[in-house]
């Protein structure tokens, strides 16, 4: 009996030892975890600044200044030709995107031909000296517009040359003066041409002239068709993104972009206030960015714009809305200097106290 009461001893002994290591291991796991949560929430509180120095933070994303222009086809067509690639520098009004222009220029050329007759048709028409002044105003003009148009064609040809090294940047800046030139000289033509048609003498104009003006119409209106089919930079910038190769059928779409331009010369962020922060925030106030690509680095700015509305948020929604989803004010902030972030990264905005708020109010009396 004694030897069985040992036995027993030994393993209740044995199994109050198990129980205590199993019960000290899982103490000292759970232990660990409780530092590791500690620890994550003490790496994301010091990713901010220090609390007095911001009222309010906000995510946001990078752009460039002149916000994300995409651009698309005017009218349908092929794609003919894809004079950029990303990262090219653009200036405003350069050719990007060529469509198939052989129904344009043919439409064109009918026009043109339209015009020419019924001008020789109103030239054998006499008429008195007035109507002849007015006459002449109306030819300059249209010689005028055809010197424009006749420009710009140059200017996208050396353009396109340039990119495949065939023309030179003085032969494009040469063009460049030249188109400049033309659309001044429209621009005095026209407001002769305003100023002696509405003179109280001038007689009303006769059937040939009427005819030709109607042909004048068609043709400037074939020259707007013939030019949709380029995609132009309506700012001087950098290409983002190309997104369209030649053979392609191109429509007119918003969801589909051909070509991404920005201007790159500055940066901004356009951040997503929370509705209960709005009232901490005003246009010319400091902010803070900080970037995950970019840890340590603290990047100036001040606020340049808020919306007038509230609406849902658009950085980083995914699936439905849920009704539990709070409303946002968006806000953009111009970024100082020239800081090496990229437009679409994410960045985190914290909004410094507004300085005139801290200013004690004298007292009355």
């Amino acid at each position: 009996m004694p030897r069985m009461d040992s036995t027993v001893t030994t393993l209740a002994i044995a199994v109050v030892l198990a129980a205590a290591v199993g019960y000290g291991v899982n103490e000292w796991n759970e232990a660990k975890k409780r530092d590791h949560q500690t620890g994550s929430l003490s790496a994301i509180a010091q990713s901010a600044p220090a609390k007095p120095d911001w009222v309010a933070s906000a995510p946001g994303r990078v752009e460039p200044r002149s916000g994300e222009i995409r651009l698309t086809a005017q009218a349908p067509g092929r794609v003919a030709q894809v004079l950029v690639k990303v990262n090219d520098k653009v200036k405003a009004g350069d050719v990007l995107v060529v469509l198939d222009e052989e129904e344009a220029r043919a439409r064109l050329a009918a026009a043109q031909a339209q015009e020419a007759a019924q001008r020789r048709d109103r030239d054998n028409e006499s008429v008195g000296s007035r109507a002849q002044e007015r006459r002449a105003a109306e030819d300059r003009l249209a010689n005028a517009e055809r010197s424009l148009y006749a420009a710009r064609v140059d200017l996208d040809r050396l353009v396109a040359d340039q990119r495949r090294n065939a023309a030179s940047t003085d032969e494009v800046e040469r063009a460049r003066a030249q188109l400049e030139a033309a659309e001044k000289r429209v621009e005095e033509e026209r407001a002769k041409l305003s100023r002696i048609a509405s003179a109280s003498d001038m007689p009303l104009p006769t059937r040939l002239e009427s005819a030709l003006a109607q042909a004048r119409a068609e043709v400037r209106q074939a020259e707007i068709a013939f030019d949709r089919t380029r995609i132009r930079a309506p700012i001087d910038g950098t290409v983002l993104d190309v997104n369209v190769k030649v053979g392609e059928m191109l429509v007119p779409s918003p969801e589909a972009p051909a070509v991404t331009l920005g201007d790159l010369s500055g940066l901004r962020v356009r951040a997503e206030v929370e509705e209960r922060d709005i009232s901490k925030i005003r246009v010319g106030q400091r902010v803070t960015v900080r970037s995950d690509a970019f840890p340590g680095r603290d990047f100036e700015g001040k606020v340049s714009s808020i919306a007038a509305f509230v609406g849902p948020p658009r950085l980083g929604s995914r699936g439905p809305r849920k009704p539990t989803d709070l409303d946002i004010l968006e806000v953009v902030i111009d970024l100082d200097g020239q800081p090496p972030l990229l437009p679409g990264m994410r960045a985190d905005v914290f909004f410094r106290p507004d300085v005139t708020s801290l200013v004690p109010k004298a007292k009355s009396g």
